[in-house]
């Protein structure tokens, strides 16, 4: 079921009118913010963008796909990511060794940027997410710092680029695939995993829901 949100009466409002107002992420509309059922849709009459969707334990969804890219990223990093066998010259690497191999010289500051997007901002946005939702799965108030932490796990997404690491991967290995024996190792699969469960993660989460959530929990 789609619920269209009506859009706001322009003019000069007041600070409780504009509390009650919404504006859609893709054009700017703004809507008067109303209660959407658990399973409706709210979209914006310009754009149809969807501007709230709640469902229903969707924060327990959220938190557990959270878990488990957290337990994936640190699978990712301890263990091999790949081993090369070139004229009897055998070599095991890891996603931090992948990401690091031109860590010397002018090539610095390139190798340590590929490294924290693929590895340390992915694990802070993991961390800060769940911090800010653990605790109303649970049915608890948000705890200090919720917001800032959920504000901070979306102004990460788009340097969180750990899919673009494995196409990356991915073309280098067909590329070097007749000149040498490769071999996958378990950080590769964990990293493909990952990479899927972040994306089923960005699609359940409504972030407007989200915030309406933690608005009243944190009023309540």
């Amino acid at each position: 079921m789609v619920q269209p949100a009506l859009p706001a009466a322009a003019g000069t409002m007041d600070d409780a009118a504009l509390a009650g107002l919404i504006a859609c992420p893709t054009c700017d509309a703004l809507h008067h913010l109303a209660d959407v059922p658990v399973g409706a849709t709210a979209r914006c009459v310009r754009c149809q963008t969807v501007l709230l969707a709640p469902r229903r334990q969707a924060l327990t969804r959220l938190v557990m796909l959270a878990v488990t890219a957290l337990v994936l990223m640190a699978a990712a990093i301890w263990f091999p990511f790949l081993e090369l066998d070139a004229q009897g010259l055998r070599r095991t690497s890891s996603v931090l060794d992948a990401a690091l191999a031109f860590s010397n010289g002018l090539m610095a500051p390139l190798s340590l940027a590929v490294a924290a997007m693929i590895v340390v901002i992915p694990l802070v946005r993991l961390v800060a997410l769940i911090y800010a939702l653990a605790p109303m799965a649970l049915g608890r108030r948000p705890i200090v710092g919720a917001v800032p932490a959920f504000r901070l796990a979306n102004a990460m997404r788009p340097w969180a680029m750990a899919e673009i690491f494995v196409v990356g991967v991915a073309i280098a290995l067909v590329k070097i695939a007749g000149l040498a024996q490769l071999s996958l190792g378990p950080a590769f699969w964990a990293l493909i995993a990952l990479v899927l469960v972040t994306v089923l993660k960005d699609v359940v989460m409504c972030r407007m829901s989200v915030w309406k959530t933690l608005e009243q929990r944190a009023a309540s």
